[in-house]
């Protein structure tokens, strides 16, 4: 059951347990396996990097996506994912036609501060996150305020930012030194047309 988390200028909630371990732990191996991960580049201060994770971008023919200067094209819906989006849609009631889908292959990789603000979002994206594998922190921080919160995500974890969260808060998965194993989470999306 999704609950609300207690953050100003926000609308966050989390299931801890959304999927059953033991469903999380098979989706995790049949996605590691089926998807074709790639290392797309990001634009830092005007300059192309790798990305510090493997990711793909999945979803309907019409929800390519603009992100970091570079326009990505999806690849098609795969059954486990189509299945998953199908489940959200119905928990939700959001229209999702796209994921993100990202290998933290361990400790070292991570996303920076940022936020999914993107003009094909919408002014008050619902961006659906469901951490499989190896649990990792992730933190959000008020741009303006002090307020800020750190989250232990476990496998099988559901995750929903909504409403002004976007426009009043970052985000980020930091790196970590101690031991992790891999994590994939899945950022489901509804991209729109302009």
């Amino acid at each position: 059951m999704l609950e609300r988390l207690p953050l100003p200028d926000a609308d966050v909630r989390l299931d801890p347990a959304w999927l059953p371990a033991e469903e999380a732990a098979a989706l995790f191996d049949v996605l590691r396996d089926q998807i074709p991960w790639e290392n797309h580049p990001v634009r830092l201060f005007g300059r192309a990097h790798p990305a510090p994770r493997l990711s793909c971008w999945i979803g309907d023919a019409e929800a390519a996506y603009r992100y970091s200067g570079l326009l990505r094209t999806p690849h098609p819906w795969r059954p486990p994912l189509d299945t998953l989006r199908d489940r959200l849609r119905t928990t939700l009631g959001v229209p999702f036609n796209s994921v993100l889908a990202n290998l933290y292959r361990d400790g070292r990789d991570a996303m920076g501060w940022h936020a999914d603000d993107e003009p094909e979002l919408g002014p008050e994206p619902v961006i659906a996150s469901l951490s499989l594998g190896a649990v990792r922190r992730f933190v959000l921080k008020h741009r303006r305020e002090d307020a800020r919160l750190a989250l232990d995500l476990p496998s099988g974890s559901l995750l929903v930012i909504q409403g002004a969260t976007q426009a009043n808060y970052r985000h980020a998965l930091p790196r970590t030194a101690r031991p992790v194993g891999p994590r994939i989470n899945l950022t489901f999306r509804e991209v729109r047309r302009r």
